[in-house]
């Protein structure tokens, strides 16, 4: 017997244990490797170092929400292909492709529900359809939200996450910016509050129309906001852009924020500002 087939005897040689793929988290901010199961207790913030996951409309609204209660608002059916445009791939191709990765029809999601027992109507926009690109879809789905706030008496709070418009739908999706501006204005003749929550990342259109319009603006830390990419801008002025540029904290200290919450503190803030700028607090 050679020495390999005695430690094959000794040694517990067995089948390869299979390690779940789902065991951890890889932090963008700081690289390192979380308990996925104590990221999501921690609201899928880092526990390491304070990065700000990005979150879907479900987990949001269950973070929002009095019970993690809420009922959703359907969205009116938009057309799907006005163009017939295609790149690399048809842009019908990429909707299905977007839809069955993330469950939903479009980036934007609208939900009604309390707050600390105070009604309050929730769109959030979701990152991973199409970089939360700003179509036709997810101007109907915005109307409808603020509708359904002016509805019920209730303020309206988006959270955006967006890559900008949607370049598929052209003309199209840039007419959603006066769209939902003209939108802002029926909350605002209503004496409703519309309040913004900025999350990573908030750029092109979607900053250009109605996540600046806020009464209350208010970002998640170290939140990308910003129209044009750093780069565009350096190339442009040709000077270096200074450190922090277009994140959260440095809109706040130049005056484009009223705050930056984290998300552990923003369902009590929110609650705070309904209580504060809702003329007549309708109690579900």
């Amino acid at each position: 017997m050679n020495w390999l087939t005695r430690v094959r005897n000794v040694l517990p040689f067995g089948a390869k244990k299979e390690t779940p793929d789902n065991l951890w988290h890889k932090c963008p901010g700081c690289a390192q490797m979380v308990f996925v199961k104590e990221y999501e207790e921690n609201l899928s913030v880092c526990p390491i170092c304070g990065h700000h996951g990005r979150i879907g409309p479900q987990e949001r609204f269950e973070q929002m929400f009095d019970d993690a209660r809420w009922s959703l608002i359907a969205s009116p059916k938009a057309p799907e292909d006005p163009l017939k445009f295609r790149d690399s791939k048809k842009y019908t191709d990429r909707i299905k492709a977007a839809r069955a990765s993330t469950g939903e029809h479009d980036a934007l999601l609208n939900a009604r529900g309390t707050i600390f027992g105070n009604k309050a109507v929730i769109g959030v926009q979701d990152f991973a359809f199409m970089g939360g690109s700003m179509g036709v879809g997810v101007g109907e789905a915005f109307i409808a939200g603020a509708r359904a706030a002016i509805a019920d008496k209730a303020p309206y709070i988006i959270f955006t996450a967006a890559g900008g418009a949607r370049m598929q739908e052209g003309i199209l999706s840039l007419m959603q910016m006066p769209r939902t501006t003209v939108a802002i204005a029926e909350l605002r003749e209503e004496g409703l509050p519309y309040i913004v929550v900025m999350t990573d990342p908030t750029t092109g259109g979607v900053t250009a129309s109605y996540a600046m319009l806020g009464d209350v603006q208010i970002a998640e830390p170290n939140a990308l906001i910003g129209f044009a990419g750093q780069r565009v801008i350096q190339d442009t002025i040709r000077e270096k852009l200074p450190e922090g540029f277009q994140r959260a904290e440095y809109l706040l200290d130049h005056g484009m924020l009223d705050m930056v919450v984290e998300r552990k503190d923003l369902r009590g803030t929110l609650a705070r500002l309904i209580d504060y700028l809702v003329p007549e607090k309708a109690a579900a």
